[in-house]
């Protein structure tokens, strides 16, 4: 046993120090782009503008260029809007209160409050906590209380600078994670026509699980396009990309709800093995769709990332190719099927064909024209 402890130890430490080093390895460039941000803004505000230890000029910049996915832009303008609705908020609060640990518990209770009121975003929330607290708690900077304000909006507009003139691609972020997603989605796909060949419903069960399991991956991928969208608008450099992003984010809307009706057809796929509603042959013809639509969700995936545009054009045509020979034979008919149950099955199928279709870039109506009249 103790052995047995000791490499099962050692193991998590390797695997731990494997995953840490490769996303700090993944993270340099980043991390050197918050450093001189950060060092830059401070000598800014200490050498140009005179501050006193501008420590909000650095911290500022930090946050709003940092490692999240969420847009700079509104990273900023919390940071500069908390920190001046809090400095306003805590001068009020202190003029009416006083100074002291009570005070002090209001000032910070109030001003939550009103941070919550007035928007949802967490570091605004904490800016404006923090600074209305720091008044109440410690004597005003040389230059009055808003030195601090003035010193979160320089960070941020070091942010913004270095956002703007560092050559980064912003497609990369959300074209990963959407490869990543339809891969996903072609997985759950492959386990509903394993389930129906099988005629288990325990493993159509499974898929439904791993189709909800993707609402995280899609969230996040709605969070990357959006800052990735926001680089393109901001940055003279990136400016091209703007037209390929908006065709991606219109992808994106129609996979959101092919992910969405795949967990609504496993469900239900469920419920059709458990009652035997299908035939052989309904069986064999309707996983066989299955496999199709997965597979060519995988070259769907790999045209909405490629990076070179007549490759990513060709496996978009290939992908709308193979989802419209498989919409044309989604009629319960072609598919061998008769009983009711098994008719619904295919009639929420039908939806999530046109939504592909839609993602690899048909209207609804052209899309929708590839299925066969009922």
């Amino acid at each position: 046993m103790p052995r047995r402890g000791i490499s099962a130890a050692a193991a998590f430490l390797g695997n731990r120090s494997r995953v840490g080093f490769k996303r700090s390895s993944n993270s340099v460039l980043m991390a050197l782009q918050i450093t001189v941000c950060a060092v830059g803004a401070y000598a800014f505000a200490e050498q140009v503008l005179g501050h006193d230890g501008p420590l909000f000029a650095a911290t500022s910049s930090m946050i709003a260029l940092g490692f999240s996915s969420d847009p700079r832009l509104r990273r900023v303008l919390e940071v500069g809007l908390g920190c001046t609705l809090g400095i306003a908020l805590g001068d009020v609060l202190l003029a009416l209160l006083g100074t002291g640990i009570w005070q002090a518990a209001i000032v910070l209770f109030v001003s939550i409050l009103l941070a919550r009121f007035l928007d949802s975003g967490t570091i605004f929330t904490t800016q404006l906590g923090l600074q209305s607290l720091l008044v109440v708690l410690l004597p005003a900077p040389e230059g009055g209380p808003f030195t601090r304000s003035a010193d979160a909006v320089v960070g941020g507009v070091f942010a913004l600078i270095i956002t703007m003139l560092v050559p980064r691609d912003p497609r990369r972020a959300p074209k990963s994670e959407v490869q990543d997603l339809l891969e996903e989605l072609a997985a759950v796909l492959r386990e509903d026509a394993d389930a129906l060949s099988r005629s288990d419903s325990t493993l159509a069960w499974h898929a439904l699980v791993r189709a909800r399991n993707t609402q995280p991956p899609l969230d996040s991928l709605a969070k990357s396009l959006r800052a990735a969208q926001e680089v393109a608008l901001i940055s003279p450099a990136q400016r091209r990309h703007r037209d390929e992003l908006g065709s991606l984010e219109r992808s994106i809307e129609a996979i959101d709800l092919a992910v969405r009706n795949s967990r609504v057809f496993s469900r239900r796929l469920t419920s059709v093995i458990n009652h035997a509603a299908l035939s052989d042959e309904a069986i064999s013809s309707l996983s066989s769709a299955l496999e199709d639509t997965a597979d060519a969700v995988t070259v769907l995936a790999r045209g909405l990332a490629g990076s070179h545009p007549a490759e990513r054009r060709l496996n978009l045509r290939s992908a709308r190719n193979d989802l419209a020979a498989v919409a044309t034979q989604l009629h319960p008919a072609r598919l061998n099927v008769s009983r009711l149950e098994g008719e619904g099955l295919i009639l929420l199928f039908r939806p999530l064909v046109v939504d592909l279709l839609q993602a690899s870039g048909l209207s609804h109506d052209e899309a929708a024209g590839y299925l066969p009249r009922l």
